[in-house]
């Protein structure tokens, strides 16, 4: 192998622990924005709790699936190299 191929190896594999980990900080912050902002919801109108928790499970789980994709994709571009 040439030093070009096993340079473009390496810098495919560590773009792809960059991207997971700027994944898992993304998914990070939008859950907790999503629990942050529905605690204080609720807080302010009792009553719509129910309904306000339906959708913050949904949007969270909306979330998940953004990032367990966009994690997939890394894991297939550093098993690439």
């Amino acid at each position: 192998m040439s030093l070009a191929l096993l340079l473009d190896i390496s810098y495919a594999i560590m773009g792809a622990g960059i991207g997971a980990g700027l994944v898992a900080i993304g998914a990070g912050l939008g859950i907790g924005k999503i629990g942050g902002s529905a605690m204080e919801s609720m807080a302010r109108q009792p009553e719509a709790s129910g309904k306000i928790q339906g959708a913050m499970l949904i949007i969270a789980a909306l979330i998940e699936v953004a990032a367990l994709f966009a994690l997939v994709i890394c894991l297939l571009i550093s098993f690439k190299g």
